[in-house]
């Protein structure tokens, strides 16, 4: 094998390593499966990549975290899942430390991203980052008793058992 059949043999086996691994110029290939990974255990797809529980997660790379426009309604307000394509690629990696330890409204499990190691909040940066923007952003945040315009779930537990009374004294 010549240095030119050796080079086309290193170029192709990039391209074939998928456009995450191109993408993000600051991560290796380790950092960037291990992100991938844990968004996908963590179920990050399930509310921020549109109809990937309806297809049993048969959506491909490209289309994922790229948020969605129905909303999750409770106490809190209406919120959605955010794009996180765009989001992230907005920020830096401090700011997204930072935010990812934040506390955020429900439901987001924001507790259990808190709770990653550093290392790991990293690769999910980096792998949302080697994605690429994509996408519009998410729909604001609406607060309670404001009109929504959008499709929403409802989530506010219904037939609940009535709540224990306090012992009196």
């Amino acid at each position: 094998m010549n240095a030119k059949q050796a080079a086309l043999g290193v170029a192709l086996a990039l391209a074939a390593a998928g456009s995450a691994v191109a993408g993000d110029k600051g991560a290796d290939r380790a950092t960037l499966e291990r992100g991938k990974y844990l968004l996908t255990i963590s179920g990050c797809n399930d509310c921020h990549t549109p109809r990937y529980m309806e297809v049993d997660g048969k959506i491909p790379e490209s289309e994922w975290l790229v948020g969605a426009p129905v909303g999750f309604q409770g106490p809190w307000g209406t919120t959605y899942p955010a794009n996180l394509r765009l989001a992230v690629h907005a920020m830096s990696e401090e700011a997204w430390l930072t935010r990812a330890r934040a506390s955020m409204k429900p439901p987001m499990p924001w507790f259990n991203l808190a709770a990653m190691s550093g290392a790991d909040l990293k690769a999910v940066y980096h792998y949302i980052r080697a994605l690429g923007p994509k996408g519009s952003p998410a729909p604001q945040y609406v607060p309670p008793g404001q009109q929504v315009n959008t499709p929403y779930f409802v989530f506010v537990p219904q037939n609940l058992p009535p709540a224990p009374r306090a012992a009196a004294r």
